[in-house]
């Protein structure tokens, strides 16, 4: 294993010294000191884009990074023209386990080649450290029973062991890449409470001697962003993003405008964190910060715990933003302290931010934002937000009006057209098996193709902030189709799973209360609240309707810690909400089956069933796809309306329910108050709690723990394993890189127009059974049924480059009168699937070239959307324009970017696809923007060249497509490195 360490320079005389406070003294780049120098008025800079300049200063080297970035980002103008890409070197990377897989796979693939060579394998690591909670596969199969939870962990491992297997093997393979097992928590609570460390450090010598630098991160799920609450500068990104950054590579952004929001006041009694951030999405959806960093300052963001700003941080992604920051200050020293953070840690964190002028929340007018926002905490109202999007917030008081008003309003106006005598009727259902039969059931968020949102617009890092047509973040809603199995579906299912009774079901009856999220499980002030709520209603003799499928899935062990030690948990478990499982649930569609004779009801009766959840995306039928509307709201209000068992209710003048002598309870003689929180606070920040339950994870699931353990450097890949596969990109691979050459005589794949998205070209949700990917499975013996999900399977490149540019809305202009991925095999003039025709063109050794439009790869940035494109044998794609990140990641899997000169397209230059394309220009070498040449030999011989830019943008990304993309050129560097410096000696920039 070499080590490694950080290259140091002095520029601008940046690198100094301060006192870590634990008897030695640290180096940093000194931020004052470029102000000092004359390179920006750094200390009126936004404190995010600060920590962000500090990355590019430290990683300064003329070659990822050079002095003019560092000028520009230091000269940031808070109404500028934002036209620089910043080249971004994070500390570290969060995955989560479906997102996760692909990038162990290539990690795998690498040291696979580096066998075949004879060299040393254990050169490829990680190049910053790569944490990886497994927190997405665990589903609500199984709910309100004590055992609900073993069961369901049971189900996990039965449906996940193929991936789960191979994620072992890399816990072991890899120092740099850690694997936080299932059942421990979700990952961005998980990060918050213990992967995060605030500060950083590398050694820069032998003498023990280290440089301190900020904590940042990117991840692989938009709500990476919940780690902005402890300061903490990072985002979610694509899969290719993530994978230049845990390469070591820079993170390609474009220089975003700064929104300020000053807080000021507090919240009244009555007023929960999700009710503020409720507030927040929905006011910063209006002010439109899609693409924009987020940065709360002013006293009411001092005021606010961590565990509220993260909450705030949270939604980010719900609200448009790249981030929703909060500094560095005593709050998140404190917060540190009791999560169980060591006292030196803390001790640094508070010292270096101090040192680099960035310690403590800003107050008004001190630092120069874009734009700037207020808001006054004390306004703020207790609410929910549905029945579709995050940011249609609902005051709490309002809520029976305005269900009802929906259930009246036409499609148009977001409503469910329902008559005022469908209001009122109600049908009976008897639910349960009374025979004690066990059956199969299913259910689960919604993932046909057909069912995912339009993209209309994307101005943001990485995708994140692409717009539906509904105006909502589209990228969300493809997270819950891609981010789970399906279907959820139970071969066994008992009969006491559903207690045999009578209901009567009508419009707005809530049928799944979930208390789950990172959003609000994270903070213990809501999940205390939701305790004490559930013992006042005990107490009081209230039960929940046996129609509401109640779950309790907490962020962390540590929240059962304190609900067992508060003594409250017993409360929640006899309303039903016993904890399930620690993992992302009900929030991104794994709310599991609803009991069968509910669903038919439902779905026989056109029924508005309801869900209520403590979560951050409330999509309509992505939570469950037999239930439309569905609510955010509090934790204790999830409790609530699972008590009343319908949406549209009067807290004010209809009782929950009635207590055992007859007496109407309402919501106010069992909410909580302030003080009947903060009593039990105290037990919610043991740290002692927090080191003895991250300390010992992984004895803490004997599941994952029986799984064997594949030993060795180099993975034993399986031919016959349908989940994971060796990928291709280093067949053949050797040290020196492929020579440039012309591209001759290629057809085209497909022509498309305009706003083609990544979410058009890259696989998504449900395989269907006779796609190409379908047929591969039912081939390799897969029955239909367990096909689950395109994201389940990322990790089997032979899946998913099956389903690239395999979506049902995509418009291939050779076959004008057609949707879906088929093409036209030329000269053949033959109709088939996109993945048909590029097996037969790559048998003939034919190149191929995409032709689009405007905006190509707009959408979420999605890995592969690019990766598919490079296995379908494409080795250019000519657009009117891209969107930025899926041109830079087309450049990172080696296909080039052309773009047409301005008035010139596939229209105007009257292409059909018969056409044979030559590019020429490339053999002398490629330089950044060059004019290549286009030459175009139509069907009846005649030739038209014309000139396009080459969308190479950087003298890195020339590097990148010399050797092939990427991953190849990150392993010629490894192995070069290796092989001229001895072990200890290994620097990499």
């Amino acid at each position: 294993m070499s080590i490694i360490k950080i290259m140091t320079h002095n520029l601008f005389d940046t690198y100094q010294s301060f006192d870590t406070g634990t008897g030695a003294t640290g180096h940093y780049y000194s931020l004052p000191q470029l102000e000092e120098a004359g390179i920006g008025n750094i200390s009126r800079l936004p404190v995010s884009i600060r920590v962000v300049l500090e990355s590019v200063l430290r990683n300064y080297d003329e070659k990822k990074v050079s002095e003019a970035n560092v000028r520009a980002l230091a000269g940031w103008q808070a109404n500028g023209q934002r036209t620089e890409e910043i080249p971004f070197v994070v500390a570290r990377v969060l995955l989560q386990d479906f997102t996760g897989v692909p990038l162990l796979v290539d990690l795998a693939a690498m040291r696979s080649a580096v066998a075949r060579l004879g060299k040393d394998t254990s050169i490829i690591e990680p190049l910053v450290p790569v944490d990886l909670v497994i927190d997405h596969s665990v589903q609500v199969d199984y709910a309100s029973t004590n055992d609900a939870f073993q069961k369901n962990m049971e189900m996990e491992f039965k449906r996940n062991r193929s991936r789960y297997q191979f994620l072992k093997w890399g816990q072991q393979a890899f120092n740099g890449f850690a694997v936080i097992p299932p059942g421990i928590g979700i990952c961005h609570q998980v990060n918050l409470e213990f992967l995060a460390k605030g500060v950083l450090s590398k050694k820069i010598d032998d003498d023990g001697d280290e440089v301190f630098y900020p904590d940042t991160l990117v991840g692989t799920d938009s709500h990476t962003t919940m780690i902005n609450g402890l300061g903490i500068v990072g985002w979610g990104v694509g899969g290719i993003e993530a994978e230049a950054g845990m390469l070591g590579q820079p993170v390609y952004f474009l220089t975003p405008d700064v929104v300020g929001v000053n807080l000021k006041g507090s919240l009244k009694e009555g007023v929960t964190a999700t009710d503020l951030v409720l507030r927040v999405t929905e006011m910063l959806r209006q002010a439109k910060v899609v693409g924009k960093f987020v940065e709360f300052h002013g006293e009411g963001a001092q005021s606010l715990s961590v565990p509220d700003r993260a909450t705030i941080g949270n939604m980010s992604p719900e609200y448009g933003a790249t981030m929703g920051f909060f500094p560095v200050d005593e709050k998140t020293c404190e917060y540190m302290t009791q999560t169980g953070r060591t006292p030196e840690q803390v001790e640094i964190v508070r010292r270096y931010y101090t040192a680099q002028g960035m310690f403590g929340i800003p107050r008004a007018g001190e630092i120069d934002y874009t734009t700037t926002l207020e808001l006054d905490l004390s306004t703020v109202e207790p609410s929910v937000a549905g029945p579709k999007r995050p940011q249609d917030r609902i005051r709490l008081d309002d809520i029976k009006e305005r269900f009802n008003e929906l259930l009246r309003n036409p499609a148009n106006l977001s409503g469910y057209a329902k008559s005022e005598s469908d209001l009122e009727r109600r049908f009976k259902v008897r639910i349960g098996d009374s025979n004690g039969n066990s059956h199969t059931i299913i259910g689960g968020g919604a993932q046909a193709t057909e069912s995912a949102p339009e993209v209309v617009e994307t101005s943001t890092v990485g995708g994140l902030g692409s717009t539906s047509e509904k105006d909502t973040n589209a990228l969300t809603e493809i997270e819950m189709m891609n981010n789970r199995p399906t279907p959820s579906r139970v071969d066994d299912a008992p009969a006491e799973q559903f207690p045999h009774a009578t209901i009567s079901l009508g419009n707005g009856d809530v049928v799944i209360a979930a208390i789950t999220s990172c959003t609000n499980t994270s903070n213990p002030s809501v999940m205390l609240a939701a305790g004490i709520l559930a013992k006042k209603a005990v107490e009081r003799g209230l039960k929940v309707n046996p129609a509401v499928k109640a779950s309790l899935a907490p962020g962390s062990r540590v929240v059962t810690e304190y609900l067992e030690k508060t003594g409250l948990q017993p409360y929640l478990d006899q309303l039903g909400f016993n904890t399930v499982g620690y993992g992302c649930t009900t929030c991104i569609g794994n709310s599991g089956p609803l009991e069968p004779h509910i669903e038919d009801a439902i779905n026989e009766h056109d029924l508005i069933a309801a869900s209520v959840l403590s979560g951050n995306r409330n999509f309509e039928a992505r939570v469950h796809q037999s239930v439309k509307a569905n609510f955010l709201m509090s934790p204790p209000l999830v409790v609530a309306f699972a008590l009343a068992g319908r949406i549209s209710i009067d807290f004010h003048n209809e009782p929950l329910g009635l207590d055992k002598n007859g007496k109407g309870v309402f919501l106010r003689d069992i909410w909580a108050s302030l003080d009947d929180v903060s009593d039990l606070m105290q037990q919610a920040f043991d740290p002692a709690a927090y080191r003895n339950l991250y300390g010992e994870f992984e004895h803490q699931n004997p599941l994952w723990n029986e799984i064997p353990s594949i030993e060795g450097d180099v993975y034993e890949w399986e031919d016959v394993s349908t989940y994971i596969q060796e990928p291709p990109y280093f067949e053949k691979f050797s040290m020196k890189p492929g020579t440039l050459t012309e591209i001759k005589a290629a057809r085209a794949l497909a022509i498309f127009g305009d706003s083609v998205t990544t979410d058009h070209i890259s696989p998504a949700g449900a395989i269907k059974a006779k796609s190409p990917a379908g047929r591969y499975l039912q081939l390799r013996g897969v029955e239909v049924e367990d096909f689950n999900s395109y994201g389940s399977r990322r990790g089997n490149h032979q899946v998913m480059v099956r389903g690239t540019f395999a979506n049902v809305r995509i418009k291939n202009l050779m076959l004008p009168d057609t949707e879906g991925g088929v093409t036209c095999l030329e000269p053949v003039g033959e109709q088939m699937s996109i993945y048909d025709a590029s097996v037969n063109y790559q048998a003939a050794g034919i190149p191929l070239v995409v032709i689009a439009g405007q905006e190509y790869g707009t959408g979420s940035s999605r890995d592969w959307a690019a990766k598919g494109t490079r296995l379908l044998g494409v080795r250019a794609v000519i657009a009117q324009s891209f969107e930025r990140i899926h041109r830079s990641n087309l450049v990172g899997m080696g296909v080039l970017p052309l773009q047409f000169m301005e008035g010139t397209n596939a229209q105007t230059l009257d292409l059909d696809g018969s056409e044979v394309y030559d590019i020429t220009g490339i053999e002398d070498g490629v330089h950044p923007r060059e004019e290549l040449n286009l030459r175009i030999t139509r069907a009846n011989g005649e030739i038209e060249n014309i000139p396009v830019v080459l969308r190479i943008d950087t003298p890195i990304e020339v590097e990148y497509y010399r050797h092939g993309g990427i991953l190849p050129y990150v392993l010629r560097q490894l192995i070069a490195q290796s092989e001229n410096a001895p072990a200890a000696e290994v620097q990499l920039y």
